[in-house]
């Protein structure tokens, strides 16, 4: 690496040699860097599992592994490849290449973005550590209810499996508001959302989707949990609709995630199909047109994953044409990548041929796609190989695009070129692997799905998917041992390798220095350009335009040298990390609870004693992570459309909250949906007399006058007065924690209520209608203490005359205790008037 990107004692940051570096680095780059490298160890994790499978299935019914052995094999497989592998690899190069794409000097919260990565990474250890706790999740990546619950699954790994999922998904949360944030609030002036790179307009709408479909996750996650650990009824209650209610919300997110995981994959196929063909993409605008009505309809064709079910016919008729609707734009997207490729001058490197390939394998997965789109043939094929098959060919034939994008990169990540005959070998090892693989489970499509008992006429098909299988791990190894010897020994990558490269990024150094840019970049001209950020003077650069048009994707290829200007920000934080450690002890403590309680003896000791400390480690680190001084990225940014009147921070808050409606749309959802199934009015026998009225009456007026109180709060801060922001913040205070006392003593009194029907109490576990009521209320109690702590952060800060020069703090707070309270307002009538 270059000595300009290795010295960062002027950043705050250690030289990239040393281990301390990588542990308390914010930096994009590093960040994207130790994404990318994390996701390659989970490939081969899961790929050892995937390994073992093929052993297993080489004859029907191998005994190479017991059935719970070869379940939770099968389990761990999927669940590590489509959420710690796929979308984390690709979030690698996106950490890394869109700020430089959009001309940003890092991501509006460099710290989140450090905080994400370190989530993901002990997320995945946390269910790695699942496989030592008796045993890890056995009911299929899909985890269908009433698989799921401790019936079927009962060892603690089990839980601690759906425990790092949510883990997981927490680090999505916090990267997508961090991307969303800065590609919305961050671009250089000129670089509009029309004129970004494809790349960068990808990954936009990939984490719009992801913002949105892992909210319903989570939703499904917390209630599964909740399930598992303290012994609610949501999934076991098969009769109440239980287990529709699972598909319903997995789907919901299952099928944006598979187009979540092809876009930065389609992404990286565009760029290189432009760079090593010499062509602007045809039908550019087009082609974002059609992505972002994929991204909206992603949303309307979940239920054709569950044909099967008992949904009407009707229904089921709608799904099919939303289904096939959303083929229309992909077949768009196919015919602009494949003229692209006809009108240029195609040069054969590493990265385009996993480019190509990636696109003839994704044709076939999405044409055999179309089989299951349909109801009638989805009844023949749902459950069969065909499924396996087809997935593959989507889900993995994408990843071959973002091999080809590691390979793209690699020189302006490292500084190295890599080794070309060694990539085509890998090429060709994986290309021929991959299809010895998948493409025998077209032929042998009866086999049951997630079964090692199969037909003894498809043993040839099974044997040469094993040796497929084993044919594509080979190619890994090729391509490990090249990346390996290209970073030690490689020949020196110049700034940009490739002849016809357009985007931001082929115009600085390789590896780009600390603050990417010698200036301020500007595209206001049509072309990149540094303004020197003391004199306000411009720096011309040359446009290298394969496609003979001007800037095609907002991008050059060389800049003229310019003086970096002199640059404050911060770039190492130690305490994202000590945030991920925290989380994983107490996630790891939590996932001792069976049914409201811990077990007894040494091990109930040891889950309880790392539940507290987790919890305290955690609160501990939070506030420390508040408190630290950090300089991030200062504006003016440029391009913000369409939230120029948006502060990073505020945006930031609307963009969570935004979740966070969908999040408790979910629970909302589910409430309704177990009510409707088990009859509205029915409902009310489930539920004890002693559920009255006015607790959740006391506490609505408790709700609004704290709401008023912040307000009250925001117009002291602007009158810089004091005592009256330090009065009306500790009014808001005592309010919420009325509420949750008042909360508090109606729960205690339900736990105790005596009668016929309901003889040991209504507790969470009683009914269904006590776990909708518990865990529904439960959860806004949750944001309501989270809620009460940064209120007192905020009156402690205040108290030391904090805010009275800045009131946006209190701003921030005020928006979301508000939707707090407005959450309520929905909560109120359902549980206690309807």
């Amino acid at each position: 690496m270059s000595a300009e990107t290795d010295s960062g004692g002027d950043h705050g940051l250690p030289d990239s040699s040393t281990i301390t570096r990588w542990l308390v680095t914010t930096n994009h780059k590093d960040v994207g860097i130790l994404y990318t490298v994390t996701a390659l160890f989970f490939l081969v994790f899961g790929g050892v599992l995937a390994l073992l499978m093929r052993i297993q299935l080489w004859t029907p019914g191998a005994g190479f592994l017991e059935a719970v052995s070869y379940n939770q094999a099968v389990s761990a497989h999927g669940l590590i490849m489509v959420f710690w592998f796929l979308s984390p690899f690709a979030f690698g190069f996106a950490n890394y290449v869109v700020p430089l794409q959009i001309g940003a000097r890092d991501l509006a919260f460099p710290r989140l973005n450090a905080l994400s990565y370190w989530l993901y990474l002990f997320s995945g250890l946390l269910f790695a550590v699942s496989f030592f706790q008796g045993a890890t999740f056995a009911g299929g990546w899909t985890m269908y209810a009433p698989l799921n619950v401790p019936v079927y699954t009962p060892d603690i790994g089990a839980s601690t499996a759906v425990l790092a999922l949510v883990l997981f998904v927490v680090s999505v949360t916090v990267s997508s508001v961090n991307f969303l944030t800065s590609m919305h609030r961050m671009r250089a002036e000129g670089l509009t959302l029309r004129r970004m790179p494809i790349f960068s307009w990808t990954i936009l709408l990939t984490v719009w989707m992801m913002l949105f479909a892992f909210a319903a996750l989570l939703a499904a996650l917390l209630i599964l949990s909740s399930d598992r650990l303290l012994g609610t009824q949501y999934f076991a209650a098969t009769g109440a609709g239980g287990s529709l209610l699972w598909a319903h919300l997995f789907w919901f997110f299952g099928h944006p995630e598979v187009y979540i995981v092809f876009f930065p994959a389609l992404g990286v196929m565009a760029e290189c199909f432009q760079t090593f063909t010499g062509q602007r993409l045809v039908g550019r605008k087009w082609f974002i047109a059609a992505m972002v009505l994929v991204a909206l309809q992603s949303f309307v064709v979940w239920m054709h994953h569950m044909f099967l079910t008992s949904i009407n016919l009707e229904i089921k008729t709608l799904f099919m044409a939303t289904t096939i609707g959303i083929s229309l734009p992909f077949d768009l997207m196919v015919f602009a990548l494949i003229y692209t490729l006809i009108k240029g001058r195609i040069r054969f490197t590493t990265p385009f041929l996993f480019s190509f390939g990636a696109l003839v394998l994704f044709i076939i997965g999405g044409i055999t796609g179309v089989f299951l789109g349909a109801v009638v043939l989805d009844y023949e094929f749902r459950g069969t190989y065909w499924v396996v098959a087809h997935f593959h060919y989507v889900m993995v034939g994408g990843v071959t695009a973002l091999f080809g994008g590691l390979y793209y990169w690699f020189p302006k990540m490292t500084g190295k070129m890599y080794d070309e005959f060694l990539g085509k070998l890998h090429f060709g090892l994986y290309f021929v692997g991959f299809n010895l693989l998948y493409f025998p489970m077209f032929l042998s499509w009866e086999t049951p799905r997630r079964d090692f008992v199969y037909p003894e006429a498809f043993v040839s098909w099974h044997q040469l998917s094993t040796v497929g299988g084993f044919v594509l791990g080979i190619s890994f190894l090729v391509m490990f041992y090249n990346l390996a010897k290209s970073l030690v020994a490689g020949e020196a990558a110049d700034d940009n390798p490739w002849a016809f490269s357009t985007t931001t990024e082929w115009a600085l150094p390789s590896p780009p220095p600390i603050e990417n840019f010698p200036g301020v970049p500007t595209f206001a001209s049509g072309a990149l350009e540094f303004r020197s950020a003391e004199a306000g003077d411009r720096s011309a650069v040359e446009i290298a335009d394969g496609g003979g048009e001007p800037a095609p994707d907002g991008g050059p290829a060389h800049a003229a040298g310019t003086d970096a200007a002199d640059h404050e920000e911060d770039h190492a934080s130690p305490w994202p990390l000590a945030v991920g450690v925290a989380s994983f002890v107490l996630l790891l403590g939590l996932s001792g609870l069976q049914r409201g309680g811990f077990p007894s003896g040494v091990e109930g000791g040891f889950y309880v004693a790392t539940t507290g400390v987790g919890l305290a480690a955690l609160g501990w680190t939070l506030v420390r992570l508040a408190r630290e001084r950090f300089v991030g990225p200062s504006g003016p940014f440029g391009e913000s459309w369409p939230f120029e009147a948006v502060e990073n921070t505020k945006l930031g808050v609307w963009i969570f909250l935004a979740s966070d409606v969908v999040l408790f749309g979910a629970f909302i959802g589910s409430y309704v949906f177990i009510r409707v199934a088990h009859g509205w009015t029915d409902w009310h026998e489930l539920v004890p007399e002693a559920h009255v009225v006015t607790p959740g009456l006391v506490n609505t007026y408790l709700l609004l006058t704290s709401s008023f109180a912040v307000v009250v709060a925001l117009v002291a801060a602007e009158r810089e007065s004091r005592w009256g922001l330090v009065g009306s913040l500790g009014l808001t205070f005592g309010l919420g924690v009325a509420f949750l006392v008042n909360k508090a003593m109606e729960w205690q009194h339900l736990f105790h209520v005596h009668g016929e029907t309901f003889a040991n109490g209504w507790v969470p576990s009683t009914n269904v209608a006590a776990s909708t009521f518990y865990l529904t209320t439960g959860l806004h109690g949750l944001h309501v203490i989270g809620g009460l702590c940064i209120a007192l952060y905020l009156v402690a800060r205040a108290w030391n005359g904090a805010y009275l020069d800045d009131e946006r703090s209190i701003e921030y707070f005020g928006l979301y205790w508000h939707f707090v309270d407005i959450v309520w307002l929905f909560l109120f009538p359902l549980f206690y008037i309807l």
